[in-house]
């Protein structure tokens, strides 16, 4: 691996930033010398700010919906649980389709992802936007959540392909920022649309915002996938090259930097365009650890969505709201949301930190370390564990209030205390899952989302027949206490998981070793089947080297004989004459 170019990476950001250590250096983790990122702080900063703003679809074209639901059932002349139906579809979509993309980012690159899924979420809104019945809803609807749900887990491999383990919480506050402003700025968007243009402008809106973005990105944004640019010093291939890359490009060629010839021979072996495969998320969720996270995570949105999917029927049925009085119910839970994203990362840092001390755990920035021996597990569900039962008791007190029909403040208030307890705990586990999964970050991100929207989808579904049938209360309450008897799982994985942590790696490692040991064998049979086979032509060669030197040696005997008897004839002729 090449050093990080000095003209890209200031020195400050080449030179570990060690913290004291209580243990001694003989002792402590070793961490890598080689700079994990050429780029800058300001330049991670960029990039992750427009991998995010690139996220934000997803989420809004999930909520941008939701105001104009009761209008859609109308002119459609079909029932809100029909209407319902688009929504659940829509996150069923939204989980399973990050498995195909995700596998193909980690070995492709993020940017032909990338411009797969927005050309696919393009077209969608377009046909959303010019179709007038409810078939036609339900198939666009899967078409688009299938374009911009890749875009949320390539969002989480950008970052880890940039940002260590030791700063990954500020980084991932930032992608929480734009993600979550996907669910604030959406409803109200779609509120005042539906309210004053009707609600396939909300389609048409989408479909502007998209292709403007899309242009931004093509041009600007770079190739990060670390098994394509290493560590972002290595010219990708044309595919997966952007205006700002060729630039960089050209920089380097005209101040004669090379490029490290090792790191770009092995980032030239790894590079793969393959058709996009699931299995790599599949693993991932197979696994007892990353599974019981995901699933915990997962029962944690799925109330998030029963609560902002149940908000049209329950305000506009309650308080009688229009559909932008129902957009703006929406802001206390998104800025909820926005603030926990703007805190929690720092949280999640400092016990990072604090761990690190106790542990006698080098602190270096910009540096990959290896987490097998360091408690992550404790260092992140410490920060999420509290957040988690904040969320799930003002759901439980949020459901009472509309049940009761109280005050309009009453249930605005515990929104958002349940879009800050929520999120924030969400983000935690988010961090975790990529943690314990290096290198697979897009992959991880997909098995997240996996559960998180297939669990959201089925809560969607059953949210309203619930509410009509156990009532507001008992159904957020119902919701809630099956998480909160689950919750002690959490508390077994901050005991277990690194053990367990300790023997996937293990394992991995055996496999490592079987396929290498495998191919060393193949690679010595090869080798002898090599020299087998240059002996074989060595002496053929041989061969006909005799072959082509007794037919010259026949040949000229030929030439004697034949010499012999002209002269032999000659004679005769002269003794006849005489």
């Amino acid at each position: 691996m090449s050093q990080a170019q000095p003209e890209q990476v200031p020195a400050s950001e080449h030179a570990p930033e060690t913290e004291p250590n209580v243990e001694p250096v003989s002792e402590q983790p070793i961490a890598s010398d080689v700079a994990y990122s050429v780029f800058t702080v300001p330049q991670k900063k960029a990039i992750v700010l427009s991998a995010s703003l690139g996220a934000v679809f997803s989420p809004m074209s999930t909520t941008i919906y939701l105001p104009a639901l009761n209008e859609i059932a109308g002119d459609l002349h079909v029932s809100i649980s029909k209407i319902n139906l688009t929504v659940t579809t829509f996150l069923i979509l939204q989980g399973l389709a990050p498995m195909m993309i995700a596998g193909f980012s980690d070995g492709a690159g993020r940017r032909p992802a990338y411009i797969y899924c927005f050309i696919v979420y393009i077209a969608a809104n377009i046909g959303l936007a010019l179709q007038r019945n409810y078939a036609a809803l339900l198939v666009l609807r899967c078409l688009q959540s299938a374009g911009s749900s890749g875009t949320v887990a390539l969002c989480s491999g950008v970052v880890a392909d940039i940002v260590t383990s030791a700063e990954r919480g500020i980084y991932i506050g930032y992608t929480s920022l734009t993600n979550i402003l996907g669910p604030i700025v959406g409803p109200i968007i779609g509120g005042i649309i539906a309210q004053y243009l009707g609600w396939w402008w909300i389609f048409w809106f989408l479909t502007i915002f998209s292709a403007t973005y899309f242009v931004f990105f093509f041009l600007f944004l770079p190739e990060t996938c670390r098994k394509v640019v290493g560590d972002g010093s290595i010219p990708p291939p044309k595919l997966n090259q952007s205006l700002t890359g060729i630039i960089r490009e050209r920089r380097r060629i005209k101040a004669g930097i090379t490029v490290d010839a090792t790191q770009e021979e092995a980032v030239r072996k790894n590079y793969r365009l393959r058709f996009p495969n699931p299995l790599s998320t599949l693993v991932i969720a197979g696994d007892k650890e990353s599974g019981l996270i995901l699933f915990c995570s997962g029962l944690l949105v799925a109330i998030l969505y029963a609560t902002t999917t149940g908000i049209p029927y329950l305000f506009g049925k309650i308080y009688g709201f229009n559909e932008l009085q129902l957009g703006l119910v929406y802001i206390p839970f998104g800025a909820g949301s926005l603030i926990s994203a703007l805190s929690t990362g720092k949280a999640i840092d400092w016990n990072y930190r604090r761990h690190a001390k106790r542990n006698g755990f080098p602190l270096t920035k910009n540096r990959h370390q290896d987490l097998t021996n360091f408690p992550i597990e404790k260092a992140r569900l410490e920060v999420a564990l509290p957040f988690l039962y904040i969320g799930n008791i003002s759901s439980i007190a949020y459901g009472w209030t509309l049940d009761y029909r109280t005050n309009l403040a009453g249930p605005l208030i515990l929104l958002f205390v349940l879009g800050y307890g929520s999120m924030a705990a969400f983000q935690v586990m988010q961090i975790l899952m990529v943690d314990i999964n290096p290198g697979k970050a897009a992959s991880a991100t997909a098995a997240n989302n996996l559960f998180r929207c297939l669990l959201g989808a089925g809560s969607t579904a059953v949210v309203v027949p619930m509410i009509d049938k156990m009532g507001v209360g008992w159904t957020y309450t119902f919701a809630s206490l099956v998480w909160i008897a689950l919750s002690p799982s959490l508390w077994l994985l901050m005991k277990y998981g690194p053990g367990w942590r300790k023997e996937k790696k293990e394992k991995e490692d055996r496999k490592d070793k079987a396929k290498a040991e495998k191919a060393g064998t193949e690679g010595a049979n090869s080798e002898l089947s090599a020299m087998q086979g240059s002996r074989v032509v060595e002496e053929q060669v041989q061969q006909e080297k005799v072959t082509a030197a007794n037919a010259s040696e026949a040949e000229e005997h030929a030439k004697i004989d034949a010499v012999a008897v002209s002269d032999i004839a000659s004679r005769a002729d002269d003794h006849k004459i005489r």
